[in-house]
Parts: structure tokens; sequence; C-alpha cells
């Protein structure tokens, strides 16, 4: 992340599915821009989400092959951040009960980075929220 001028941006797990299944009509202008302007990351436990959401049928894909593509087509980059640091950040937040929403939050929080989601949960207690 360091030694670059461009914008980080973090993505929501549903915002990284729907980028692979081509549903960009689902983002807003603002997110849209984002993406297009900005170094784009996915935090560390966006991938045991996606596993999840396709051990329960609601992905076709595997989270290796999601994430192999966006690496691919809009440079997708995962986070480095220490584990413990996220975790450490993740036990303030009390304004959900959804662990990853808490976890993905926190890296995006802890890096002072923008964070796209349509989820008005996060967007209503994220500073860092673009939607």
């Amino acid at each position: 992340m360091a030694g670059t001028n461009r914008t980080v941006i973090y993505l929501d797990t549903h915002i990284v599915a729907w980028l692979y299944a081509g549903l960009t009509e689902k983002l807003t202008e603002r997110a849209r821009k984002a993406i297009e302007d900005s170094e784009i990351y996915i935090g560390q436990t966006v991938r045991p989400e996606l596993q999840y959401l396709y051990e329960i049928g609601w992905l076709k894909e595997r989270p290796g092959k999601i994430i192999n593509y966006l690496s691919r087509a809009i440079n997708l980059q995962t986070s480095n951040m220490s584990l413990q640091e996220i975790m450490d950040r993740a036990l303030s937040i009390s304004w959900t009960r959804d662990v990853f929403d808490r976890i993905l939050a926190a890296e995006a929080a802890a890096t002072e980075s923008g964070f796209i989601t349509a989820d008005s949960n996060i967007r209503t207690n994220l500073k860092y929220a673009i939607w």
C-alpha cells in the first residue's frame, strides 16, 4: 500500500461478488468511480466469507476463482495487515453482531481507507464507508 499516490479502497464481500458477476449496475456512481480511481483491496476475512456463501449455495464459484479473476481484472489485492491488529480493533466495534462486518470494518478503519458497501448499518456507523 505504501509508495502510491492512489487512494486505497476496501471492498465489502457482496461488492466482490457483484463485481465478479458483472453486476456493476448495482453500484452507485460514487462507488464505481472510487473503484476506477483507487487501489482496490479486500480484507483478510473476505475469502472465508466468500467460502461460507459458496457452501450455503449463494455463490456458484469458490473464493479462489473469484479473487483470482478480480486480481487480474481490477488489480484486486488482499490486505497484509496484521491479523492481531485487525482483531484488536474489531473488539471495539459494538454496532453490529455480524462478525465478518466487524472485522472488515475494523480493517478499513485501522488503515483509514474507504470501504465500499451497500450495507446501511455499516454506512451509518463507519465514517470511511462509501456508497
